[in-house]
């Protein structure tokens, strides 16, 4: 046999043993589940099934699943991660700034405390809305009407507990308002809460950007700020923080591991998930959904969660739900 064939044969030979190796290496973990704790086709859900694509893709896993366990703003699921996931270091729940209102105002045995937590992911900044036609042409208008008769201004939201209520109550305080007087209006949804704000049923509303991106375009509502710590691109709208209020919030998501494991386990997780947040297939996810991208991981995020919760136990104790 001549050398130079013998060289191709051996390099054909390596290459054929070589990719099966590597690809096998990438799989850290032999299976994954990832616990969305509320229906399909919401956030968390959307999230879940991110996490799912991309793990396939990269192959961080040699099986993949998502699980739906829906109910009580995600406390359900987070009971189930606490208990019967105990240990399991190849299980992920999703979650974020709504899970964290719901375990209070559920008054939920189970927190976050019974879990191990792993990364904020991603997030969506809030906006203050008021019918074009709308007297109110700044943040400065608002408050003031705020500070002059707290319970005669009215926002519309989301649920009772949930970001848009909690921005409610930050902007009340931050004003100097009666935050005791909040007059806050829940719909069930943002179609319900659009016709609430355009009828002029509510003074302002409050909501994610891309809820009401469309309306804000069409020139229907006009954005009296966002909640972002700077400006966003495509977006003529002033921060809070630009216009006095030291405020800043993001309905963010992330994922939590169950109590328990090991320190090799939440390692793997945490190697897991930054492979994700790093990798082209989730930038691409992010864009085309319009998240932002927020990643923060381990003891930092841990420490954001503990920061979340006292901030958010204090609005919504103010606000008169929480005891």
């Amino acid at each position: 046999m001549k050398r130079r064939d013998f060289i191709k044969i051996s390099a054909a030979l390596a290459a054929s043993t070589a990719l099966p190796w590597a690809t096998q290496a990438q799989a850290a973990l032999d299976s994954l589940r990832v616990i969305a704790p509320a229906g399909p086709g919401g956030g968390w859900d959307q999230t879940a099934r991110a996490i799912e694509e991309v793990v396939r893709a990269l192959n961080l896993a040699g099986a993949v699943s998502v699980e739906n366990v829906p109910g009580a703003g995600g406390t359900i699921g987070l009971a189930q991660l606490g208990s019967k996931e105990a240990g399991n270091a190849k299980v992920l729940m999703v979650m974020g700034l709504v899970m964290v209102g719901a375990i209070l105002t559920n008054q939920s045995p189970a927190t976050l405390e019974q879990s191990t937590p792993i990364a904020r992911l991603t997030g969506e900044y809030e906006v203050v809305v008021v019918p074009a036609s709308s007297e109110l042409k700044s943040m400065a208008d608002l408050t003031a009407k705020l500070k002059a008769d707290t319970a005669a201004v009215s926002f519309g939201g989301g649920s009772a507990g949930g970001t848009d209520h909690i921005l409610a109550g930050l902007i009340a305080k931050a004003a100097g308002a009666d935050v005791t007087k909040l007059n806050y209006i829940p719909y069930s949804g943002g179609g319900e809460a659009l016709a609430a704000i355009l009828g002029g049923h509510v003074t302002a509303g409050i909501s994610s950007l891309s809820e009401w991106e469309g309306q804000v375009k069409a020139g229907e509502l006009r954005v009296l700020a966002i909640s972002s710590g700077s400006k966003l691109d495509g977006l003529d709208a002033p921060t809070l923080k630009e216009q006095g209020l030291d405020i800043e919030l993001a309905n963010w998501r992330g994922v939590v591991a169950p109590p328990g494991i090991d320190d090799a386990g939440k390692a793997a997780l945490l190697d897991l998930v930054k492979q994700i947040n790093e990798s082209a297939e989730w930038k691409k996810i992010l864009a085309d959904k319009k998240w932002t991208d927020l990643y923060l991981a381990g003891d930092e995020f841990a420490a954001l969660v503990d920061a979340e919760n006292a901030r958010t136990t204090e609005i919504l104790k103010g606000i008169g739900l929480v005891e």
